[in-house]
């Protein structure tokens, strides 16, 4: 199984991997914003072999930076090979269904210099849908021998994301009410980075949780100015769901770099500007 073009791939594709002699890492990042915990889906059936990654304690390191700042590369090492991830070895990641957390441990992966990782589209639900097995035991702790080698990926901080914002295409990957300060359920500031421009990560899915073709993704961005060429970046409430938008972003030709503290980092500092309203596409 190729890793190289395509950062997705479909449940028939994972199944045939898995009974050859080639099989790949699987990475269950089942996980909600406010619950409730991952763990708990996982318990009730994975995938065949999957480890439970928890996306709080192993894809993030403690609120600082940011809600979900970058872990520390030696606590991400460790979980990483608890998992049995080796550089040498496939990895497929997947979530409940559409891709919002397991992009987060995707991107990561590839910052930290994994370069074969895939996201299994439609998530444990288009895996079960689809007929194939499904198992409620947990497998033995992994020997994986991978070493997280930091930034293999483009990152934004507060100063680099507000310049992107003004001088090239900065992407507000939450719903279009938080964008516009209309409500914010998680931060104590409600708003969007000056000049940022909404693209909220329901509008990259289907109904049924798959990431839309490459060309309607091409379509999407490009009408919000996120083309090959330009400058481009995304950011969310706490970095997991902009991962998402780069995955989007990948999909469709695009690089993009992450912002990965986002906006719960953007308002740790009140001296920062807040915009609120609507600025959907480039001016």
């Amino acid at each position: 199984m190729s890793l190289q073009l395509d950062p997705l791939v479909d449940p028939d594709t994972v199944a045939g991997a898995l009974a050859s002699s080639t099989a790949p890492t699987l990475l269950d990042v089942r996980w909600r914003l406010g619950g409730p915990p991952g763990r708990q889906a996982y318990d009730e059936g994975h995938l065949p072999g999957a480890y439970f990654v928890d996306l709080d304690r192993d894809l993030a390191g403690p609120p600082g930076a940011g809600r979900h700042p970058l872990p520390d590369p030696a606590v991400f090492t460790a979980a990483m090979r608890r998992c049995g991830v080796d550089v040498q070895r496939d990895v497929v990641v997947y979530d409940d269904a559409d891709a919002t957390s397991a992009a987060r441990a995707w991107w990561l992966l590839r910052y930290f210099g994994h370069p074969r990782v895939r996201v299994l589209d439609g998530g444990y639900r288009a895996w079960a849908g689809a007929g194939h097995p499904v198992r409620t035991d947990e497998p033995a702790p992994g020997t994986g021998t991978f070493c997280a080698d930091p930034g293999h990926l483009p990152l934004l901080g507060a100063d680099s994301a507000a310049m992107l914002a003004r001088a090239g295409v900065l992407l507000d990957a939450r719903a279009a009410a938080r964008y516009r300060g209309e409500t914010e359920p998680v931060d104590p500031v409600a708003g969007h980075i000056p000049a940022a421009i909404s693209a909220p990560t329901t509008d990259n899915v289907d109904a049924a949780g798959r990431l839309l073709p490459a060309e309607k993704l091409r379509e999407r961005f490009a009408a919000l100015g996120a083309t090959p060429v330009a400058n481009v970046g995304a950011y969310c409430g706490s970095g997991v769901t902009a991962a998402h938008e780069v995955l989007a972003l990948t999909v469709a030709g695009v690089p993009a770099a992450l912002y990965v503290g986002s906006w719960s980092d953007w308002i740790s500092d009140p001296r920062r500007p807040v915009a609120r309203g609507s600025r959907s596409r480039p001016a």
